[in-house]
């Protein structure tokens, strides 16, 4: 392996830690309790809901990478990071707008829940009113692996 192969991936262990870290202090201990029982609901009111989440847990992942990564010499590139960060608050918003509607299954249902239901987890998601939420998780924990691979690319 070369030292700039090395590199980059203990810059990538390194990102995904502090914006999976980040992640759950973002998702449980920054958001707004009203935010979290509106974000899933129809309308005006649920996205603004889930928009102002979204902005709190992002700025907490930006918070966290730019102190760590000054702090860690991680020599990120800031457009590498915002471009992660991106990533990271899109497919955020997706997820938490199914907030409340992991059970449903219909035309109706936001677009990430048709395709869990699509995906074969319809039983799952029916039975165990834990399946939403891990499956909310799952779909974080791997967008959050892509947005730090984005983040932790070549560097300066």
């Amino acid at each position: 392996m070369t030292s700039t192969t090395t590199d980059a991936a203990a810059r990538f262990a390194a990102v995904y830690a502090l914006l999976t870290a980040a992640h759950e202090a973002g998702d449980y201990w920054v958001q707004q309790d009203a935010d979290a029982g509106a974000k899933g609901h129809a309308g005006h009111a649920g996205r603004a809901a889930c928009l102002r989440h979204v902005a709190s847990y992002t700025a907490t992942q930006a918070l966290a990478l730019g102190a760590a990564g000054r702090y860690l010499g991680l020599r990120l590139d800031w457009r590498r990071a915002a471009a992660g960060l991106a990533v990271s608050a899109v497919t955020h918003y997706v997820a938490d707008r199914c907030a409340g509607h992991w059970r449903e299954d219909g035309d109706e249902a936001p677009a990430l829940v048709r395709f869990a239901h699509r995906s074969g987890k319809t039983k799952w998601l029916k039975r165990d009113p834990g399946a939403g939420p891990l499956l909310d998780q799952a779909w974080h924990r791997a967008w959050i692996a892509a947005a730090a691979a984005v983040t932790a690319g070549p560097g300066r």
